[in-house]
């Protein structure tokens, strides 16, 4: 019998020569329920930040972060062969397209919220570094196909590796790579246009 769930709550960052992810999954899978409240530690921001794209609101984001935790406590057993960040990860852009689509809207965080929330959010791209640049490319993310959003917001947003993006979304590496090639040539355009005088919404 799997140990109980864990309370879910927020937890300070980790230190230094902690376990692995895979040796805390296995002894949460031999009965130490501690053991998966460090890996909602290790990864809950990550998650965060990949929710918060699709939720209007930060009670939303936080809402869908402690389901996707949940939903991998109650999958762990049979995700043996996908790294747990990868697998928690995949769970969490499910449930934020689910989120969204049930609430009839994708364009749900306005890009005011999301700049006061993270007011040090990396530019997205080298191409779009400038303070300007970065609200716009922030903007136009929400227009892009399902796909490369999710390779774009993975990428970006929880600084995977197009290895992890791929093993995040079930697709080779080649196609995560291919997805976020397009995703940026996509948003350049959408930017330039954006930025043009008379073509701004």
């Amino acid at each position: 019998m799997s140990p109980p769930a864990p309370q879910l709550r927020v937890i300070p960052g980790g230190s230094a020569g902690e376990p692995s992810d895979g040796e805390l999954v296995r002894a949460f899978s031999a009965g130490d329920s501690a053991a998966f409240g460090q890996l909602i530690r290790r990864h809950q921001d990550t998650v965060f930040k990949v929710v918060r794209r699709y939720a209007r609101s930060i009670d939303d984001a936080r809402d869908l972060t402690q389901r996707a935790f949940l939903q991998a406590f109650e999958a762990a057993e049979r995700a043996h062969d996908v790294p747990f960040k990868a697998w928690v990860l995949r769970i969490a852009i499910n449930l934020g397209k689910n989120h969204a689509r049930d609430a009839g809207r994708w364009q749900l965080a306005p890009v005011s919220a999301v700049d006061a929330e993270r007011p040090s959010l990396a530019a997205p791209h080298e191409a779009l570094e400038r303070a300007e640049e970065e609200a716009l490319t922030r903007l136009a993310v929400l227009s892009l196909p399902t796909r490369q959003r999710e390779v774009f917001t993975l990428r970006i947003d929880a600084g995977l590796s197009f290895a992890e993006v791929a093993q995040a979304l079930g697709i080779t590496e080649g196609n995560a790579k291919a997805h976020f090639h397009h995703a940026v040539k996509r948003l350049k355009e959408e930017v330039a246009a954006l930025s043009t005088p008379g073509e701004r919404p």
